[in-house]
């Protein structure tokens, strides 16, 4: 709301006469249902909400942004829909007044968008899906009858969202027209914000769900390559200059893009992936004095903790044996670099977690890397062969050997193998006539 008098606001910016203040969180990229090897973490995203909410009420949040991938795939389970719907419930007795959402690459956009109508009536504004007129994606935030913010929503776009297809197009010629339509598709946004703020002195804010050229990724973090056709990356150009900041999602790691600090990913807030452990995760405060933002990062903490051990058999043991004695809950990625192979590693490191009582509740070794018994079974098993020189079924056996499956696990794959390779020859088969 406008102020008609100059005061000073919680974040100690001083207002002028007319300015507009608002304090504004942009989050990503939550993956709500998300395994880590097959471990289910509906706990650890339940804590990330509880923290989340009580954030939005000690830090005055009035705007909440959800920059994309707010569920890991494109068919939530049950648990992971609850945790969503019912914290968007609570924010009801909150300071946070609007909520934005823009749907990722993970998200399903006709799932984001079902239920739009009614969480617009709790000021949850959700685009899940690219709208047919980029006008019809911006967002105007009212308080007490006085237009506060706009906010250009804008999800993750695919090819078919912004251009039709072409024959005969050269590749470089595709990627530059794909690049314009992108460009032409955030500047319509941000042209109609402009001619609704009119005189107004109001921030607008964009939304996104991309790669931006030059974004930083860590390994395992389960961040998709994105293309838009056959584009990789965008650049910051196509962010226009009226855009007061820019909320972005996709990325993992917090990071401005082209140094430029109001252009910004926020990150994931939770550890997706061992590539992440040790990683400060966080989300990004902003505080609008009129169009002005000041930009304030805070920490997310650790909601389960997560550990790397690399090492011998003896090094890796007794690291074991040091978070065994912490007494506290951890999932654990073993990564064995001795020179001795063990063709056992993962059945000997689950017997010693067994002998130490009660570690094999809260250690727990989720996923065991042996990369001397795969260099050795590579040596011995491929030898000079190519891969022109391998039939598909070969491939996966020689895969397969290197695993640590029993024999019988072993059969089993190579059945439930041939059953897949016969389902899509079919599906080709009917594709064709």
């Amino acid at each position: 709301m406008a102020y008609l008098l100059p005061r000073i606001h919680s974040s100690g910016l001083v207002a002028h006469i007319g300015d507009t203040f608002m304090r504004v969180l942009h989050t990503s990229d939550w993956h709500l249902g998300r395994l880590l090897y097959g471990q289910k973490r509906h706990h650890e995203f339940a804590a990330w909400l509880q923290w989340l909410q009580q954030t939005l009420v000690a830090e005055q949040i009035e705007l909440l942004l959800i920059a994309g991938d707010i569920f890991d795939t494109n068919t939530p389970g049950n648990l992971a829909q609850q945790q969503y719907y019912q914290f968007l419930a609570r924010l009801v007795d909150t300071s946070c007044r609007h909520v934005v959402v823009v749907g990722g690459n993970h998200d399903s956009p006709s799932f984001l968008d079902a239920p739009a109508g009614l969480l617009k009536a709790i000021n949850v504004h959700v685009v899940g899906e690219a709208r047919d007129n980029p006008a019809d994606e911006v967002v105007s935030l009212y308080h007490q009858g006085q237009l506060e913010a706009l906010v250009c929503a804008v999800p993750y776009l695919r090819e078919r969202d912004l251009r039709q297809v072409e024959a005969y197009e050269q590749a470089a010629d595709k990627d530059a027209k794909i690049l314009q339509a992108i460009a032409a598709h955030y500047q319509a946004t941000a042209t109609h914000a402009e001619q609704l703020r009119g005189e107004h002195d109001i921030p607008i804010i964009g939304m996104g769900h991309l790669f931006a050229t030059g974004g930083a990724v860590q390994e395992g973090d389960g961040v998709r390559d994105l293309y838009v056709g056959s584009l990789g990356q965008v650049p910051a150009s196509v962010f226009p200059a009226a855009f007061d900041y820019t909320a972005l999602g996709h990325l993992h790691v917090a990071q401005q893009v082209a140094q430029n600090p109001t252009i910004r990913y926020c990150g994931a807030p939770v550890a997706m992936g061992f590539g992440e452990v040790g990683q400060q995760k966080q989300v990004l405060r902003i505080d609008f004095a009129g169009r002005e933002p000041s930009i304030t990062p805070i920490e997310v903490p650790e909601f389960q903790a997560k550990a790397r051990i690399r090492g011998d058999m003896p090094s890796i043991l007794a690291e074991l044996d040091t978070l065994v004695q912490a007494q506290r809950s951890v999932w654990i990625e073993i990564d064995y670099i001795g020179e001795a192979a063990v063709s056992d590693l993962r059945q000997r490191i689950a017997d010693h977690l067994e002998s130490k009582s009660g570690a094999e509740s809260l250690v727990r070794v989720l996923r065991v890397r042996n990369r001397q018994l795969r260099r050795q079974s590579m040596q011995r098993e491929i030898g000079e062969d190519t891969l022109a020189q391998l039939s598909l079924e070969d491939v996966f056996k020689r895969r397969l050997a290197l695993s640590e499956l029993s024999p019988e696990q072993q059969h089993r794959m190579c059945e439930l193998h041939q059953e897949v390779v016969q389902r899509l020859h079919e599906e080709d088969t009917r594709a064709d006539s």
